[in-house]
């Protein structure tokens, strides 16, 4: 048996982090196991503990990952538009998309982890971090807060009644209402 790299084990972890950060948002903290995610990526179960403490820590660097990726893509859009309302508009016609409320594993990690984070405090530092962030970048202060209730709160609704009309009507109505929101909101400069 063959010794892994300090490279391979690098880029391991990064991936068991990706891996978890997706199967945890479409499935739950609670329901995914160490050996699902390890599993997923085709490792086994073993080689976790030499890279994680627990299962809490990868929930923690999962959390983290999922934010600042979903953070440094809104960023990467904005300079894509050329400005921050043509950002805005590109972020509220994918969120409130049919594909995104079918496929949580790799959409909003507030939506994503919300439920899971409710129940383990230990967490909630990263999201609130997180949650503050994203809304930052929507508007600032409560503008930008209210924007992104709204747009976690619609696509968790949307996604709870998926297969029924109600599902697409609140799609269509949290993106009219949240873009009332934050329309005149530029992002923070802090």
């Amino acid at each position: 048996m063959s010794r892994v790299s300090q490279a391979e084990a690098k880029v391991n972890r990064e991936r068991v982090v990706a891996a978890a950060a997706r199967l945890f948002r479409e499935d739950g903290v609670d329901r995914v196991g160490i050996a699902d995610v390890m599993k997923s990526i085709g490792l086994t179960p073993g080689g976790f503990y030499k890279q994680f403490a627990s299962k809490a820590a990868l929930v923690e660097e999962a959390a983290a990952k999922a934010f600042a990726d979903n953070l440094q893509n809104l960023l990467a859009l904005g300079e894509e538009a050329g400005e921050h309302q043509a950002a805005w508009q590109s972020l509220l016609d994918s969120y409130f998309s049919v594909d995104h409320r079918d496929n949580p594993g790799t959409g909003c990690p507030a939506a994503g982890f919300v439920g899971d984070i409710a129940r383990q405090p230990e967490h909630r530092e990263t999201y609130a971090k997180g949650v503050q962030e994203l809304a930052g970048w929507i508007a600032p202060g409560d503008a930008g807060l209210a924007a992104y209730a709204t747009l976690v709160g619609g696509i968790l609704l949307a996604r709870a009644t998926t297969g029924t009309p109600l599902s697409e009507q609140i799609l269509r109505a949290a993106h009219a209402s949240v873009a009332r929101v934050a329309d005149s909101g530029q992002p923070a400069t802090d």
